[in-house]
């Protein structure tokens, strides 16, 4: 009993540890005016570039604990950037939840999941060739998301889950400033975006599940400023119209809940138990492995390694450089996002050699034409390298710093 009692204080301690550190909002303007060569570009138009950084330092105690700082640049939750694929790592948790709390026997994270359709612009799917067993599931679309950021695979989730579901359960963590309305790819309206599709679920050829056409007539306002960008976009059939670009009910994902997100995940044990992801141990398992793991190295789903490279998902530290060869001591656990000319990644690192870990999470936009949806970016001109190079610093920082105690980073090694 004693030691129970210990381990519910110590966990307690850590927690409070966690929200009451105050954010500092000097030391990373400070690191990256030393490096003009690398950020005075950036530096010099913060509001142009829409930059975003929160930077987490994570040191051990004596009992392995976690404890957070955590440093910012230029945040700002309620001023609206395009949060793109990002959104897809809750969806896909809300998603396990969703299983575990329904306690079905026989329904798991690999049953067969057949999607149907009953509302207008809805698709069927009844196949997967990417699975081994050529069949649609929750697992399967989870390693697709994690490992390519798959749009389709991020549908089907939402659509089990459902738009009402996904933000009732932002709400019961928290992540106030933010909200999940909208499918990707498939052109979604205001109001298709509202109705999410008819699922069943089959075991051996038997259904354990079944999950009717779902509406959510519900809005999910949040003050936001920066809602309209730019002087001009291309609309849905690719013609010019001579107006700000609208973000108003788009999905909004900001950077304190994004890290919040990944801290929740990666260290589970920091929160109280009512405020953890109500996840397996092989839900963990899953998530970590695909997270971290790069796409030339999965055989179920396989990708053409010239079309999806090791690094391609890792904006920061590798800047999604097709000719780097990653570091095979260092593992990035991440959730990326581009599109409309931003960039996002959200990230735990880890270095198994020199025993280092940190929490980065970063929003970069480029669009000097100012015009949206048009496919005309600086991504690999101003975005990428920008990326790469906040890693990179950031890594080297954490090489310099000292420590009491060195992490044990065990929990991290994946099987791949």
């Amino acid at each position: 009993m004693k030691r129970i009692i210990l381990s519910l204080l110590l966990i307690s301690c850590v927690g409070i540890n966690t929200y009451s550190q105050k954010i500092d909002t000097v030391y990373l303007v400070k690191l990256l005016e030393s490096h003009p060569d690398k950020f005075s570009h950036i530096l010099n138009h913060p509001q142009k570039n829409q930059v975003q950084i929160l930077y987490t330092q994570i040191d051990r105690d004596k009992n392995n604990a976690p404890h957070f700082r955590t440093y910012s640049y230029n945040l700002d939750d309620h001023r609206y950037f395009f949060p793109a694929s990002t959104v897809k790592l809750p969806t896909l948790i809300f998603a396990l939840e969703k299983i575990n709390k329904l306690k079905i026997q026989d329904f798991s994270k690999t049953s067969t999941m057949i999607t149907g359709a009953d509302f207008d612009k809805q698709t069927t799917v009844e196949k997967d060739s990417t699975a081994e067993n050529g069949l649609p599931s929750i697992q399967q679309y989870i390693k697709k998301i994690l490992l390519v950021s798959d749009n389709d695979a991020y549908n089907r989730l939402y659509e089990f889950v459902g738009r009402a579901e996904i933000n009732q359960r932002l709400k019961d963590y928290g992540l106030t400033t933010s909200r999940i309305l909208n499918r990707y790819a498939v052109k979604d309206t205001e109001l298709t975006s509202r109705h999410t599709n008819p699922v069943s679920f089959y075991s051996n050829g038997k259904m354990v599940y079944s999950q009717p056409g779902k509406f959510d007539p519900a809005n999910y306002p949040i003050e936001l400023s920066n809602l309209v960008m730019g002087k001009a976009y291309l609309d849905s059939s690719d013609r010019l119209v001579n107006k700000p670009f609208n973000m108003t009910n788009r999905n909004v994902f900001s950077m304190t809940d994004q890290q919040e997100v990944m801290k929740k995940l990666i260290f589970p044990e920091v929160f109280p138990i009512k405020e953890q992801f109500q996840l397996t141990p092989d839900d963990y398992n899953l998530v970590y492995t695909y997270m971290s793991k790069y796409p030339p190295e999965s055989n179920y789903p396989k990708y053409d390694p010239k079309e999806n490279w090791a690094t391609g998902a890792k904006f920061l530290f590798y800047g999604a450089d097709s000719t780097i060869k990653p570091d095979p001591e260092i593992r990035i656990f991440n959730k990326y996002g581009d599109s409309y000319g931003f960039i996002i990644d959200n990230s735990y690192f880890v270095d198994f050699k020199n025993k280092v870990e940190f929490l980065l999470t970063a929003i970069v936009q480029s669009n000097d034409d100012e015009i949206y949806n048009d496919g005309k970016y600086e991504y690999k001109e101003v975005c990428y390298p920008f990326m790469k190079n906040l890693g990179q610093v950031i890594y080297q920082t954490e090489l310099k710093r000292k420590k009491k105690y060195l992490p044990d980073l065990t929990k991290y090694k994946m099987k791949y």
